[in-house]
């Protein structure tokens, strides 16, 4: 179709928008997180059992919190961004597993998938121009 032909010269900026507004999403998503201290902390790093780790709970849990808020503000800056994309991805598997193991499966997780699909294509692809890192 004519119209849309052109498009594919604006995929930087596109790129740019797609950063900014997963980046502003999850700094809100982890801001609660990392201000709820070492209780929310613990309760959140206990999913972490999932993938065989059985200890620092509170510590993966300041993790989790960390890499949702200051990485999503990573994530909008294009800065240090494929590390980034792949510990939010590696969130993201988490907290899937800790999902698909609740009462209602799939319909819980869906969220979870869905941003992990987007890291990992956003670490395949990389910032593009309008970044930091510029890559």
């Amino acid at each position: 179709m004519p119209l849309f032909t052109k498009l594919g010269k604006y995929t930087n900026t596109a790129l740019l928008l797609l950063r900014i507004g997963i980046g502003v999403m999850m700094m809100l998503h982890g801001y609660p997180k990392l201000s709820g201290g070492p209780e929310k902390w613990e309760k959140l790093g206990s999913a972490i059992e999932l993938v065989g780790i059985h200890f620092g709970y509170t510590f993966w849990g300041f993790m989790s919190a960390i890499t949702e808020s200051i990485g999503g503000l990573f994530l909008l800056l294009g800065l240090f961004f494929r590390p980034v994309c792949f510990l939010l991805l590696f969130n993201m598997i988490v907290a899937t597993a800790k999902l698909l193991t609740g009462a209602r499966g799939l319909s819980d997780a869906t969220e979870a998938i869905e941003l992990a699909t987007v890291f990992l294509a956003l670490f395949i692809m990389g910032p593009g121009s309008y970044s930091i890192d510029k890559s």
